[in-house]
């Protein structure tokens, strides 16, 4: 299995005014380093993503705002941010979240 460092950034946005909380992180699951990048000989990378929170803390749907490489990394950061969890708020909210992939092997 291959190693690699990832990072994670990230920003709060809120469908509420009023709600000027950051969503709690209450859960992580890492995104596996596809076999395509390593294939294509791609060390490094960076994905940032928009994820939509539900009141209860689960996330429903990711969307890829920004891929450098485009489309190589899409796939595992959606796979991993499904599985995301948050602090239940009681309400839907949004959160960006970048992820810098980089392959130590």
């Amino acid at each position: 299995m291959k190693k690699f460092a990832l990072l994670v950034a990230a920003a709060a946005i809120s469908f509420s005014a009023l709600a000027a909380a950051t969503p709690k992180l209450v859960k992580k699951v890492p995104p596996d380093f596809p076999a395509e990048a390593t294939r294509k000989a791609i060390n490094s990378g960076t994905v940032t993503a928009k994820v939509t929170i539900e009141a209860d803390g689960k996330v429903s749907h990711v969307e890829i705002v920004e891929a450098n490489p485009k489309r190589v990394f899409d796939r595992a950061v959606t796979d991993a941010l499904m599985d995301w969890k948050y602090e239940a708020s009681g309400q839907k909210d949004t959160a960006e979240v970048k992820l810098v992939f980089k392959n130590e092997d």
